[in-house]
């Protein structure tokens, strides 16, 4: 399925949280692709349930010189216990502007949420709703 185009709009909080964690590791050009971030709005959502995304950078802004189109950061994203369940990949333009965020998952459900930063670390699911009882997920199924 090719991205479905939208009205541009600014990067929300977990977008840019992520974006932020993983441009703050040092490569060649991480630091035109972090003052790119204040101009960079995203153009396109690759599904109806995905989060990943089509980002364009307005000029004028700093250009990169990256040698390949992927950020070369290892953004691997692990679940609370620890297992990896996908990673992050940024995208650039020709390797110069941020052109896309991705979450490459291997799990039997497609993330409906970003990875949370926790401890420096990308951990999903990003939060949960209700704290689980200490009983295990069956006792929180339990009206009282």
């Amino acid at each position: 399925m090719a991205p479905r185009s939208i009205d541009p709009r600014p990067l929300n909080a977990d977008e840019r949280a992520v974006l932020e964690h993983i441009l703050s590791a040092e490569f060649v050009g991480a630091s035109q692709l972090r003052s790119q971030l204040d101009r960079t709005e995203v153009i396109a959502i690759w599904g109806p349930d995905s989060v990943s995304i089509d980002l364009q950078v307005r000029e004028p802004c700093e250009h990169a010189a990256l040698p390949e189109a992927v950020v070369p950061v290892d953004a691997q994203v692990h679940d609370p216990s620890g297992d990896y369940v996908g990673e992050i990949l940024v995208w650039t333009d020709r390797g110069a502007t941020l052109a896309a965020l991705e979450f490459a998952w291997v799990t039997d459900e497609i993330p409906a949420a970003l990875p949370a930063v926790v401890d420096g670390r990308l951990s999903w699911p990003a939060r949960q709703d209700v704290p689980l009882s200490p009983y295990g997920p069956a006792a929180d199924k339990i009206a009282t």
